[in-house]
């Protein structure tokens, strides 16, 4: 952690003990420890679902859980969360910790396709948070897009993707070019605001119109 990393954490609110637990536990036990949300961009979330009070959220790819318990703590009464894991390997490790958790009456643990499952599901989200396989963001949003209602707002993780989208290194790197071309398109659909926040790997705002 550099300096300014620190003092962010430091002037921030702590790190609750349960995520603290999760985080060190997923750093210990599963690959790529890397993909966790964790403490910042987790209260970041947290926040804005306190703030904006959604009744139905979408998380698409949920990892070790850690994202889907800090929205869930934001929830309030009645309102729920669905998120989608597509590592079936996973299960085992995450779903213990969402449905041990003071909050896994808010949460609907899937593993699954999201773009599959949720056409199904009859449901329409006000707040989405789409974290899933970068290669397919361009489905994951047009599907977002269809079951979310007006006004909703979409959260789409990691879309400065380590600086890559800017670094010709990387122009033929898959994961980067399916990123650049979701977040040019974006950019220009006129169906929502969007604002890309500098926040870790990139954070992007949407809200549907």
């Amino acid at each position: 952690m550099d300096l300014l990393e620190k003092y962010i954490h430091e002037n921030s609110s702590p790190e609750e003990a349960l995520l603290h637990e999760l985080d060190r536990e997923t750093h210990l036990r599963v690959l790529n420890p890397r993909m966790i949300s964790g403490h910042i961009q987790g209260k970041l979330l947290e926040l804005i679902v306190k703030m904006f009070r959604p009744k139905n959220i979408l998380e698409i790819g949920t990892f070790t859980g850690y994202s889907a318990l800090c929205m869930a703590e934001g929830l309030g009464e009645g309102a729920l969360l669905h998120t989608y894991e597509i590592d079936d390997e996973l299960e085992d490790f995450t779903r213990p910790w969402i449905e041990n958790s003071p909050y896994g009456d808010k949460v609907h643990f899937h593993i699954g396709n999201a773009l599959e499952e949720v056409p199904h599901l009859g449901e329409v989200f006000d707040f989405v948070f789409m974290d899933g396989d970068k290669r397919q963001y361009m489905e994951y949003y047009e599907m977002i897009l269809r079951h979310t209602s007006s006004g909703a707002l979409i959260l789409a993780d990691n879309t400065l993707w380590d600086g890559h989208v800017v670094d010709k290194a990387y122009l033929n790197d898959r994961q980067t070019v399916a990123i650049n071309e979701v977040n040019a398109f974006v950019a220009a659909d006129k169906r929502v605001e969007k604002l890309i926040l500098p926040l870790r790997d990139g954070l992007t705002m949407i809200r549907k119109k």
